[in-house]
This record gives structure tokens, sequence and C-alpha cells, in this order.
């Protein structure tokens, strides 16, 4: 199988923000929840729901900062608009 390598017509693809929902296990209290400023909280059973706009760097860094507070990510997910007909 040939390698691909990539170049900078690749590379430098603009990256417009989605909408993101992060689950992870357990109730965050506000003290948690403020290191995601940018983000909504919701409690989804015995979960906390994060949802919120972000492009690809946004995502990185809320990822690192649940990896930071130890928390345990369950699932990440991108939300695809509907379309309206």
């Amino acid at each position: 199988m040939p390698s691909h390598h990539a170049n900078c017509e690749h590379a430098c693809v603009h990256q417009m923000p989605d909408l993101y929902s992060i689950r992870i296990s357990g109730h965050l209290g506000p003290i948690a929840l403020a290191a995601f400023p940018s983000m909504v909280s919701q409690l989804k059973g015995s979960d906390t729901l994060l949802t919120g706009v972000l492009d690809r760097s946004a995502l990185y860094g809320v990822l690192a900062e649940i990896e930071t507070l130890g928390l345990d990510l369950l699932e990440v997910r991108r939300l695809v608009p509907r379309r309206i007909e």
C-alpha cells in the first residue's frame, strides 16, 4: 500500500467550528464546570453533558482540561445540524 504524506495543501484546510457534545461520567460541581466557560452543561442520568461550539483547537483544549482534572470522558460527539426542508 503506498504511503501518503501530508503537504501544506492538505494541512492548511480551514477548520470551521462545529457543535460538540461531550459526556463525562458523574455530576460535575460548580468548580469543575468553571473550567469549561464556553460550554453549556446538563445532567443526563449519572453523567454530565457539555455542549458547545468549538473549533479544533478549542476542542483539544477542552479535552486536555478534562484529562488534567482527572475526569472520566465517556463520549465526544460532533453534532450535525438538521436540515430544514
